[in-house]
């Protein structure tokens, strides 16, 4: 008998016998759903979206969010999700009315989702629930730092401190040219009892294009800005999401550092875009807009007809003032005249009396020189008083001709310091406006947070 057992021969066990696809995925489904049981609320942006085109179909996203590893090596997150037509029904409408935009590309959102895995069509995402006050307050934040960007450049005053024409009638307008805004605006000004010229260039007024398509229409009216008093951007109304391209950054600079003043109406009651904030000057609607330039034309006109109406009152005094001195001067000489015709006849009597009968010769002399100045004394009056009133005309034509100097120097005085006036008045209102509107977009971002 041996001293140790003989080994046995070693067996090797058979592999396990291979998977099928379909079941190595449907364990991972299974792995999955253990460890993604519940729902998580994740931040992400929407980078694609597909709405629904029934009320009974689906809207499907795909949720993006870029990162970095440990590293810092730039990594961008992807993943599909789906909003399911009944869950879409509840969502997009309360999402829209509590942010003032539909769901859109673009958009940082806080979604609540669960996990799911098929076999077929892999990993997705199912958002159960959206919270709207995340994308407000995210909103809120991108204008505020817009405008901050653009403070910091100073192009939210730059605008502002452009002179506007005291006549704005050379108008080049910003709009779609079938917009009911624009027809709007046109019509009221072909009403209006002044003529302006307006010059059309075309561009889209809402939708991801319109920043772009804008800022091209301004660098057409740069090319011709020799040709224009002001520019005028306009558009009708809109719901909030059709006005989010005017809080384009890109948009609001070229606004602010546009060197011809720029005019918006684009059709807001409540809410002021960021455009509106870099203008020279903002209006509610096109046709406040056109009531606007109407009404400091019709100032204007104001002015010179009381100007003019100062001016020939004027000039009725000082004729009549004149006249009244003429007919003063006139009356004097008259009368100086009459008196020295009464001195004359007084001297002649009291020469007769001195005079003795025997010097009849001599009274023949004195009466032959009393005829003289009888015949002299008239005439040289009327000579004296015709030099009185050729100097006296000479007089009036230079005091009128130094008048006119003097009125003409202190009505463009006048309209001058009016204008200066005018300008700081509306400076002071849009440096004020413009406080109280960040004032507000601040008291309002703290409130939501």
């Amino acid at each position: 008998m041996p001293l140790y057992n003989r080994r046995p021969e070693f067996v090797p066990a058979p592999p396990p016998p291979p998977l099928g696809l379909a079941a190595l995925l449907a364990q991972v489904r299974q792995a999955l759903h253990r460890q993604f049981a519940e729902a998580y609320w994740v931040v992400a942006e929407v980078a694609e979206l597909t709405l629904p085109r029934l009320a009974s179909a689906h809207c499907y996203l795909t949720l993006t969010e870029q990162t970095t590893d440990g590293r810092g090596t730039p990594v961008k997150a992807q993943a599909r999700a789906t909003l399911w037509s009944q869950r879409y029904q509840q969502l997009a409408p309360a999402f829209e009315q509590q942010t003032g935009q539909a769901l859109r590309p673009g958009l940082k959102l806080l979604l609540r989702v669960q996990v799911r895995f098929h076999e077929q069509y892999g990993l997705s995402l199912d958002v159960v629930a959206i919270d709207p006050s995340f994308t407000v307050g995210e909103l809120a934040r991108q204008r505020l730092l817009t405008l901050r960007r653009l403070q910091e450049k100073d192009l939210v005053e730059r605008q502002k401190r452009l002179p506007l024409a005291l006549a704005p009638q050379r108008l080049a307008v910003i709009s779609s040219p079938t917009a009911a805004g624009f027809q709007d605006f046109v019509q009221q000004l072909r009403e209006a009892p002044y003529d302006f010229a307006l010059s059309l260039f075309p561009a889209a007024m809402q939708g991801d294009d319109a920043p772009a398509s804008i800022r091209a229409a301004l660098a057409a009216v740069r090319a011709r800005r020799g040709q224009f008093d002001a520019v005028v951007l306009i558009r009708g109304g809109g719901s909030k999401t059709d006005l989010l391209a005017f809080d384009d950054y890109g948009l609001a600079a070229a606004i602010g550092a546009f060197p011809l003043p720029v005019l918006t109406g684009i059709g807001h009651e409540r809410d002021e875009a960021v455009v509106d904030l870099t203008a020279h000057r903002a209006l509610k609607t096109p046709t406040a807009v056109a009531a606007f330039l109407v009404e400091r034309l019709a100032r204007l006109e104001a002015a010179f007809l009381g100007y003019g109406e100062q001016m020939a009152a004027l000039a009725r005094r000082q004729l009549s003032q004149h006249h009244a001195r003429l007919g003063h001067l006139a009356e004097r000489s008259r009368q100086a005249a009459q008196r020295q015709v009464t001195a004359a006849r007084a001297a002649l009597q009291q020469r007769s009396r001195q005079a003795t009968m025997p010097a009849r010769n001599q009274l023949r002399q004195l009466d032959q020189q009393l005829g003289r100045y009888r015949h002299l004394l008239p005439a040289t009056a009327h000579k004296a008083l015709a030099r009185e009133q050729r100097a006296l005309r000479r007089r009036s034509r230079s005091l009128l001709g130094r008048f006119l100097r003097h009125h003409q120097r202190r009505r463009e005085e006048l309209l001058r310091r009016r204008y200066q006036l005018q300008l700081a008045s509306q400076k002071l209102l849009h440096r004020i406006e413009l406080q109280l509107a960040v004032a507000a977009a601040l008291q309002s971002s703290r409130f939501r947070r």
